[in-house]
């Protein structure tokens, strides 16, 4: 594993371009910084500069090499790189509150941008007037989209909101796709047609992944929860509270592993293996050793009194000196996770690899 820091600003979101020489940062302001890996140096090579908001979601399309950003300006760019400058496209969203998320689908033929105005802007790209148009999934929603995740079949979308919710939805666009088959989710899916609704899920739903297959769906909420929908088992849901600070983020690191990291500023490793069997497996940070010197009895309890406890540093002991905000695949993939990296509000990028 290894750490990178990008300055001081928190980092809200990353993303990675396809052969992960280059990563798209934003340290919370209405600013995407390119960076390019040079031995073992991370080199800024461009600036986005389109937003006039805080820049809340980015992603970039591996195979078309397009980076999607959205803010809290209520605007969408897409960006293509022509004669080595990124230009941006704007995407006619039609949202009147901020934007919260952004996720390409599988096939890059479409993205999802979840808002602060309860629905979720489906954009695809119409080739007549050449320009990004987005339909609206409303049905049901009752507050903020926190974050979005695509099943492998590029057709169904997951989404988690600040109403203790996480749904699925159907976002076949039929301009530009042919009909989907069935799922293990359901066989009816025309657009924006609910098929998983899940009340109560403690808290503000931070972050959703989808497993390799699609068949099992997990999210982490604001009460220290992570839970698992299982669509092949009646879509029933297991839940496990646990005795940590909120997680923000998860990510499904094999059929049946996931990652999710948070508050707590070190990612944990969870595990499914079926209803009711959803556990904690370990934390996947290697705590630092500090040497400690001798201290006076006058210094002993002075840190007693004034920290509660006799501990000479300040810092953490674990990579990130603060709140992980965001996890990402580096290599591999959901069926088999080799690395993955961690942004968080210290402003630094950490490297991890994750042993089968």
């Amino acid at each position: 594993m290894s750490l990178y820091s990008f300055g001081l600003e928190p980092l809200s979101c990353h993303a990675w371009n396809k052969d992960r020489t280059q990563i798209a940062v934003s340290p919370n302001s209405s600013v995407v910084i390119i960076y390019e890996k040079k031995g073992n140096e991370w080199v800024k090579i461009h600036e986005l500069t389109e937003h006039s908001g805080r820049i809340t979601g980015v992603d970039w399309a591996p195979d078309s090499n397009r980076i999607v950003t959205c803010a809290s300006d209520r605007n969408a760019y897409v960006w293509t790189l022509k004669d080595k400058v990124w230009k941006p496209t704007l995407v006619l969203v039609r949202i009147n509150r901020a934007a919260t998320f952004v996720k390409w689908s599988p096939l890059e033929n479409k993205f999802a941008l979840g808002s602060g105005a309860r629905l979720i802007s489906v954009c695809y790209f119409e080739k007549e007037n050449d320009w990004w148009l987005s339909k609206h999934i409303k049905k049901s929603i009752r507050s903020t989209v926190m974050c979005l995740d695509w099943h492998p079949n590029n057709i169904l979308l997951a989404a988690g909101s600040s109403d203790f919710h996480c749904r699925i939805f159907s976002a076949y666009i039929k301009e530009i796709e042919d009909k989907p088959g069935p799922t293990a989710w359901g066989a009816k899916m025309p657009f924006g047609e609910m098929l998983l609704e899940t009340k109560d899920c403690g808290g503000w739903v931070h972050s959703v992944s989808f497993s390799p297959s699609g068949d099992h769906l997990a999210w982490v909420a604001h009460n220290s929860s992570i839970s698992v929908a299982d669509a092949t088992q009646g879509k029933e849901v297991t839940q496990l509270t646990t005795d940590r600070l909120p997680l923000v983020s998860v990510l499904y690191v094999s059929p049946t592993e996931m990652v999710a990291a948070g508050h707590d500023c070190c990612p944990f490793q969870f595990s499914y293996k079926g209803p009711g069997s959803l556990k904690f497996v370990k934390k996947l940070d290697i705590p630092k050793q500090t040497s400690r010197g001798s201290m006076s009895a006058m210094q002993h309890f002075r840190n007693l009194d004034k920290k509660a406890t006799d501990d000479e540093s300040n810092e953490l002991g674990c990579l990130h000196q603060n709140s992980i905000t965001q996890l990402c695949i580096v290599s591999g993939t959901k069926v088999h996770v080799d690395k993955y990296s961690s942004v968080g509000l210290d402003g630094a990028m950490v490297l991890w690899d994750f042993k089968h």
